[in-house]
């Protein structure tokens, strides 16, 4: 929805998050590397010098031209995105409101965690192939490529397969209980690379499948249902997605800083280590700070607020209320068959069916393009001149410029009135173009063409994730939410796999061609959403109706 190293990828992706699927190289967009043999990383900062490379239809190479022109581009979008905060901060204490003092403490105190959440998350990124082509298995023999594959495909199935469930248990127990738990799973997961033991390696892939689903499910989950809970108004929500996306750009940048400190003086599995110290803060943080909030159940602390209505009961939990007066019990009927009321809800509303298939496509795209980018830049790059070295951290750097940008373009379009819909559909139009643009003409054209349609398609991405999570809090019925999301994640699984298992035969242009498939599969169901909604654009959804 992401890091630099040896041989860094893009996300974001997040990650998350950014980010779904495991975290393999396909699942953290920025983070994710190929595969190399070498038993330790070498930073790409460290092999980014005299790089001489001939532009297409150029004469006379360009001593170092990539790392140079890497960071004036760097330096441009950082200025940009400079211009374009401080401008909207200006327009905003013109002619906004103050913001209510609740939603700001509830920003504040989602933030807290979730940004503690992503660091970890992007922790675990960089090295993540590094600490298997390093492992020496029990009898003296190393992890070859397929076992990787292998551990990669387990990340990404257990997300596919258990990911409803996992969303059944957030809903019905708590998303704070959740949004804990996926602190525990990251931590075993994280634990597990220092064995030598091939079944505890894969079970610790197996955790990491089930964090996945609830780093990408309960903390969005609590944010929404602590907000709609209330009654804040919808803006402030949109803000609190776009800042936290925003802020998720600099915790992958310095997650990749803290990751290469690491893993130089104690190895490639240092930064999981040092990730289970953010992770258990995180989960200390939101013990303390947050709430607990459960379908039909409210907060566990609501009861003094007075600050909004509550969620409305399924009609067999309330039943159980009645006659039991107890949340629990009406949670516990609930359960029942949730994932099949979730399923029937999502099929029932085109509007949600839309969203899930916009967030599918596009993410499913983007997990492929974290495969790619990194051959696509080198085989460009090479043709160039031979032996040339790639400067992934600068490249990184510049995704994440990019994200950044993104991410403050959606709120600064939501101030101004723009639907979510509408600015949603045009950011997917752009994106479909941009990696269009890369497999048609990206190792025809040169290094220029393909950098530019990168970096553009990477400010989509860090529009997307604000864009998406606001457009799933209008659409997604609370008491399904946690379910539904996870039920996206796999058509989105299934696309990114059945790529990885057929790139052999696609080839990296073949695999951006998938991407770009898609990517105008995602726009036209925008345009369908789009369609579907400016007809009664104010019509209640399933998330709103009765707040």
């Amino acid at each position: 929805m992401m890091l630099a190293t040896a041989a860094p990828t893009h996300a974001f992706a997040l990650p998350v998050r950014r980010p779904l699927g495991l975290r393999t190289p396909l699942s953290s967009p920025h983070l994710r590397a190929p595969i190399r043999q070498s038993p330790l990383p070498v930073h790409p900062l460290s092999s980014v010098g005299g790089v001489a490379l001939r532009l297409s239809g150029g004469s006379a190479p360009l001593t170092a031209l990539a790392p140079t022109g890497f960071n004036a581009v760097f330096l441009g979008l950082v200025a940009s995105v400079a211009l374009l905060r401080t401008c909207t901060a200006e327009k905003k204490s013109e002619k906004s409101e103050p913001i209510n003092p609740g939603a700001l403490s509830l920003q504040r105190r989602f933030l807290a965690v979730f940004w503690l959440f992503r660091l970890a998350d992007w922790l675990q990124g960089p090295y993540f192939v590094e600490v298997y082509t390093s492992k020496v298995l029990a009898g003296g023999a190393t992890m070859g490529v397929d076992t990787i594959a292998k551990l990669f495909l387990t990340g990404f199935g257990t997300t596919a397969l258990l990911g409803p469930f996992v969303g059944k248990w957030v809903d019905r127990y708590g998303r704070k209980k959740g949004s804990i738990a996926f602190a525990a799973f990251y931590i075993w997961a994280a634990l597990a690379v220092r064995s030598s033991s091939l079944p505890l390696l894969f079970l610790g892939r197996v955790m990491g499948g089930i964090g996945t689903s609830l780093l990408f499910s309960a903390p969005e989950a609590w944010l929404v249902g602590e907000h709609q809970k209330a009654g804040y108004a919808g803006a402030s929500l949109g803000a609190t997605f776009g800042l936290a996306y925003f802020g998720d750009s600099f915790m992958a940048m310095g997650a990749g800083q803290l990751a290469q400190v690491a893993a130089s003086t104690k190895g490639p599995a240092a930064p999981f280590t040092v990730s289970t110290a953010f992770l258990a803060l995180g989960a200390v943080l939101a013990s303390v700070l947050w709430r607990e909030n459960t379908v039909g159940g409210g907060s566990s602390s609501s009861s003094s607020d007075g600050d909004g209505d509550k969620t409305a009961v399924p009609a067999e939990a309330a039943a159980a209320t009645e006659s039991s007066g107890s949340v629990e019990e009406a949670s516990a009927a609930a359960g029942g068959g949730a994932i099949k009321r979730a399923f029937s809800a999502m099929v029932a509303d085109p509007r949600i069916l839309l969203v899930g298939s916009m967030q599918a496509f596009f993410e499913g795209a983007m997990y492929i393009f974290v495969l790619q980018w990194p051959r696509a830049l080198r085989s460009v790059m090479t043709q160039a001149a031979a032996g040339a070295s790639v400067p992934y951290g600068k490249i990184f750097s510049c995704f994440m410029a990019c994200c950044m940008f993104g991410s403050s373009v959606f709120p600064a379009l939501a101030s101004k009135g723009v639907r979510s819909e509408a600015s949603t559909s045009g950011m997917l139009g752009l994106a479909f173009l941009a990696m269009a643009s890369s497999a048609a003409f990206g190792q025809s054209k040169g290094l220029t063409v393909l950098a530019a349609s990168f970096f553009l398609f990477e400010a989509c991405v860090g529009f997307y994730f604000p864009s998406i999570g606001t457009l799933r809090s209008k659409y997604l019925p609370d008491e399904h939410r946690s379910i539904i999301m996870n039920l996206f994640a796999v058509p989105l699984n299934l696309i990114v796999v059945a790529v990885y298992l057929q790139i052999a035969r696609l080839g990296t242009t073949g695999a951006l061609w998938c991407s770009t498939a898609s990517l105008g599969l995602s726009f036209l169901a925008s345009l369908a959403l789009r369609a579907t909604t400016a007809a009664s654009p104010n019509a209640s959804s399933p998330a709103t109706a009765g707040a």
